[in-house]
């Protein structure tokens, strides 16, 4: 049987979660039967549970703030935004509604929902289809933040976010919907993966029969290929070897488990897809440096696209965003330095 992709996989994961829990609804624009959603990972939900899949009209203030009374009223939900840019219409709800719900009534509420953002370039759709708006949503209290990744299983993370009983936010990389989840423990005749911690929310990819790395890099899911592929051309074009750990919740972020990973490299690249300005690698980088800093041989360097606006053009966009090329550039200086 050939690997599934990353996108079956997300629709079988929601169809599990949906046949488990009978107080779980999907929310969401188009999501029902015949169309499935924008990219059909919400496909075969209504069919199955037409009473809890509810596509809603074109407001997403508003189905985030239905989504918060389902909430209070002992649901659980989780619905979809039809492209992550569109969160910010949904900020109102979610700082002001459904995070400070959870604590400011004088006692803990149960939220449990999560808010379902496919995010990402690299298809030429646009300025305002295109981005990575994850450092927007970082530090508001009880919102956490996570990822999809070919080193995670989609149903662990709904279960996950659903038991924390607050708001989270489930970014999707656009690029990951083809790419199929890695098993094994192997990637291919070089590279392997594990977990570092027994909570498995940081995958660690490294080079096999090679100990010691000169650096290691820190990645969300959604940069997976281009991070891979960037390790593999380090090493065999510059003989750099490095580490790639990838989370599944990027905020709140424990950094424990890889501290020693981190202080026995020294070295530290961090890469993301949003553009520059107080974002998630400057985070990670904060954190490491409360822990790590005594081992460190540099700064950590961060790998982002400038602070600009994503062009139209496909050979514009590609020169604008985060890349292997740029990626293994940021290694070897890293090291070299």
């Amino acid at each position: 049987m050939s690997p599934a992709r990353m996108s079956g996989d997300l629709n079988q994961a929601l169809l599990d979660i949906a046949d488990a829990d009978e107080r779980l609804y999907f929310l969401g624009e188009d999501i029902a039967d015949p169309y499935g959603g924008a990219f059909k990972v919400s496909r075969g939900l209504s069919t199955r549970h037409p009473g809890r899949v509810l596509s809603t009209p074109i407001s997403e203030g508003a189905i985030v703030g239905v989504a918060g009374g389902l909430a209070l009223r002992g649901n659980r939900v989780v619905l979809e935004i039809m492209f992550g840019d569109f969160i910010g219409l949904c900020f109102d709800p979610l700082f002001n509604f459904v995070s400070k719900s959870v604590s400011m009534y004088g006692q803990h509420i149960e939220m449990p929902i999560v808010v379902r953002c496919p995010v990402g370039g690299q298809r030429g759709y646009g300025p305002t289809h295109s981005q990575n708006p994850q450092k927007h949503l970082v530090g508001i209290p009880h919102l956490s933040l996570f990822e999809m990744s070919p080193f995670h299983d989609n149903r662990s993370a709904f279960e996950t976010m659903l038991a924390l009983r607050e708001p989270c936010v489930f970014f999707e990389d656009k690029g990951l919907y083809a790419h199929t989840r890695y098993s094994g423990g192997r990637i291919d005749d070089v590279l392997r993966y594990d977990y570092v911690d027994p909570g498995r929310n940081w995958a660690r990819t490294f080079i096999d029969g090679l100990s010691g790395p000169d650096c290691v890099l820190i990645a969300p899911g959604g940069l997976t290929a281009r991070a891979v592929a960037a390790m593999r051309a380090a090493m065999l074009e510059r003989e750099v070897v490095s580490q790639l750990l990838t989370p599944a919740r990027l905020y709140p972020l424990d950094v424990e488990p890889v501290l020693p990973l981190v202080r026995d490299a020294g070295t530290v690249c961090v890469a993301e897809d949003g553009v520059a300005g107080g974002n998630w690698g400057r985070e990670i980088a904060g954190l490491l440096y409360e822990s790590a800093w005594g081992h460190l041989r540099g700064p950590v360097r961060l790998i982002h696209p400038a602070c600009g606006v994503i062009p139209a053009a496909r050979h514009l966009e590609t020169e604008f965003s985060v890349t292997a090329e740029t990626i293994r550039d940021a290694l070897v200086r890293s090291v070299r330095a």
